[in-house]
């Protein structure tokens, strides 16, 4: 679900997670772009023939990661056959992520503030743009209930599945996924 294709696009890649790691460590501000060559085995300098800075790789790392997840929520949601399906392959998606990203979830809550407004705001549209795949999809398991509430209870749901960064390690990735997904269904099942 992450494989990045070709081989300029490969070498970004390996830059966009090691910085991932790195800023989720030691902060955005903690890191130089020394730190950032040495993480993939180039000098610093030698970054600039990808990215025209930190900044740049920041904006570039989460307008990815929310273009991507934005994209697989929309593929699921139209190949789904009913909307119980779709919320299971939203769930996919999204546990997935948590538990193969949790760096970049830590990075995103913290550093978000550090994207230059213009990119912030097309961050935060593509995130819009995901949960309201999420709400369509509740809406119609759920018609009683406002979008307010659906909304809401998406963000919560996020708020759950997105704590990976916390308890990493804990269980075995199948264990934790099993988890996630049974707490994920029942804080949805309240809306009903």
């Amino acid at each position: 679900m992450w494989d990045v294709s070709t081989p300029t696009r490969n070498r970004r890649g390996e830059i966009l997670e090691a910085a991932a790691t790195l800023f989720a460590a030691r902060g955005y501000h903690g890191v130089s772009i020394e730190d950032l060559g040495g993480a993939v085995g180039v000098s610093g300098p030698a970054l600039y023939r990808h990215f025209s800075g930190k900044e740049a790789l920041l904006v570039e790392m989460l307008t990815d990661i929310s273009t991507r997840l934005r994209e697989a929520a929309v593929a699921v949601v139209t190949s789904a056959h009913d909307a119980t399906s779709a919320l299971e392959a939203l769930l996919d998606v999204q546990i997935t992520f948590a538990l193969e990203q949790p760096a970049l979830i830590t990075v995103h809550d913290r550093e978000l503030g550090n994207v230059p407004e213009p990119h912030r705001r097309q961050i935060r549209r593509l995130q819009r743009l995901y949960v309201e795949e999420w709400v369509t999809v509740l809406a119609e398991l759920h018609p009683s209930c406002p979008p307010p509430r659906l909304r809401a209870a998406t963000h919560a749901v996020f708020g759950l599945l997105n704590s990976t960064p916390h308890s990493a390690g804990e269980l075995p990735a199948e264990a934790m996924r099993d988890l996630l997904r049974g707490m994920a269904m029942a804080a949805f099942a309240t809306l009903g």
